[in-house]
């Protein structure tokens, strides 16, 4: 790699393709069930905190998603809930675990511009499984120079990262302000913030605006412009 090449890294879920919308439809269909026991936004709230108690035990990722729906099916109902409602929710997590990936607009359009002009990266964390199964699903996987799937995304491990690809300038684009903008300005890196509509609440920050390295685009089909503009 060279040291004055671009190494642009994306994140997966909600940049490159669909991921929120499914976790959201699942949590309807869980709210529907859980709802003899107790009201919607208690209940979002109380999963939620479960969700968040939870990251460090499971991670990331759908399989600590449906984990902390069961725990938080018994907390509300007592350990009340039927044992049909418990199969319904480990059905639920296994229907999103095989759900077909939908690429989002410009996706792959943009990644073949970009390849070959610099050195691609996936960084996203959750589940190993489940991320390496849509990343083959996404037909994306040969256009990336290096994947890189984390348990958590924080400066540290961006700046091991981005040391180990060996350059000096390096840019993280996603839709997280808190996983993919925020660690990786701080690790040295420009952070462009690709927002998509439906973004989860742990992954709630507030934009660092101010920052030099800081960029917000309205969809992936600015990135070419936005790096020139940079070179």
């Amino acid at each position: 790699m060279t040291p004055h090449r671009w190494t642009i890294a994306f994140d997966a879920d909600d940049t490159l393709w669909h991921n929120e919308r499914f976790f959201r439809l699942t949590q309807t269909r869980f709210e529907a069930l859980l709802a003899a026991y107790c009201e919607g936004p208690e209940l979002h709230r109380r999963l939620l905190a479960a969700e968040r108690r939870n990251i460090a035990r499971y991670g990331f990722g759908i399989k600590g998603f449906v984990l902390s729906m069961i725990e938080t099916a018994l907390d509300v109902s007592a350990d009340r809930v039927p044992a049909s409602v418990i199969r319904q929710l480990v059905d639920a997590g296994q229907e999103m675990l095989a759900h077909p990936i939908e690429l989002l607009p410009g996706a792959a359009e943009v990644l073949r511009v970009l390849r070959g002009q610099v050195d691609l990266l996936v960084i996203t964390k959750g589940d190993l499984l489940d991320q390496e199964r849509k990343l083959a699903q996404s037909g994306l996987g040969e256009v990336f120079d290096g994947i890189e799937i984390v348990s958590d995304k924080t400066t540290p491990v961006y700046s091991r990262i981005f040391a180990r690809r060996g350059t000096a300038r390096a840019m993280m684009v996603g839709n997280s302000l808190k996983s993919d903008v925020i660690p990786a300005i701080e690790a040295g890196a420009w952070g462009v913030h690709v927002p998509h509509e439906l973004t989860w609440e742990l992954e709630h920050a507030e934009a660092p605006q101010t920052h030099r390295r800081f960029h917000r685009i309205a969809t992936l089909h600015e990135l070419p412009a936005l790096i020139e503009r940079l070179d």
